[in-house]
């Protein structure tokens, strides 16, 4: 597959497919869609860095086992924070970010499926949290203000973008000064084959789209970030093989850190 629009249409209709059938207890390996064999939801969960106590008090259906990672682990979240979600999917890292900024703080969950919005919504609605939103769009084009947002987060999205730099600029944008993302996501390390590149089941299982991990810090580098940090999961190989054994070899599951200075940078 060659063509941006078509891939775009494959990822989108991938993750509709996965929130119509929505949280059974199971979800497939692959990090992030369907095309793999079944696991149970809460035991993926907590081999990628979640724990059990982060299933009380949040809908059931919001954890949909897609990530790679728990960026939330690593956020650092204050109270009174606004905090964005890039790929919210079901909201589970939404609500997750709630329990922690509280009353006072906000979060933004945005994702490209109307089918997730819908799911994420009624989640938000069973929660009882009021200073949820969740908004359709495509990360490479945030519905999002500039500078009104204290911290992004992201599991395991950004490798599904066709372009991963015009997304490091949105993040960029949307920061306030001082700001920092936190992200957790897969990464390649060496030149992934030719057949796993065009591979559909690929592209739409955050293998694929994997971009080398000197080519995001370039990437965040060129957005103006400052203070890049980019560090592999100590269980990186364990996860990757258990979604496909040999893969570990190629990708690994990454904590993807940096912070916007006092410096702006304008993007042409």
């Amino acid at each position: 597959m060659n063509n941006k629009e078509e891939i775009r249409d494959l990822i989108r209709k991938n993750y509709s497919e996965v929130a119509l059938q929505g949280s059974s207890g199971e979800c497939c390996s692959g990090g992030c869609s369907c095309s793999g064999p079944q696991m149970n939801i809460v035991d993926t969960a907590i081999k990628i860095g979640y724990s059990e106590s982060d299933f009380e008090d949040v809908p059931i259906e919001a954890n949909m086992g897609l990530g790679c990672g728990n960026p939330i682990a690593v956020a650092s979240l204050k109270e009174g924070e606004v905090v964005l979600d890039l790929g919210s999917g079901g909201g589970f890292d939404c609500f997750l970010a709630r329990k922690q900024v509280g009353e006072t703080g906000f979060v933004i969950g945005v994702d490209m499926t109307p089918e997730m919005i819908k799911l994420s919504r009624q989640n938000a609605g069973k929660s009882g949290y009021k200073n949820i939103d969740f908004r359709l769009g495509e990360i490479e084009y945030l519905p999002v203000a500039d500078k009104s947002v204290d911290v992004v987060i992201s599991n395991c999205v950004i490798n599904l973008s066709l372009d991963k730099q015009q997304v490091f600029n949105e993040m960029y944008r949307i920061l306030k000064t001082g700001g920092r993302i936190s992200i957790s996501d897969i990464v390649s390390t060496a030149e992934l084959p030719e057949h796993i590149k065009n591979s559909p089941a690929s592209i739409c299982s955050c293998v694929a789209g994997a971009e080398h991990v000197e080519n995001i810090k370039t990437m965040l580098q060129n957005a103006g970030f400052t203070n890049i940090h980019l560090i592999p999961k100590d269980n990186s190989k364990e996860v990757i093989r258990s979604w496909v054994p040999g893969l570990e070899e190629f990708i690994a599951s990454f904590i993807i850190e940096a912070k916007k200075g006092c410096e702006e940078k304008i993007h042409f």
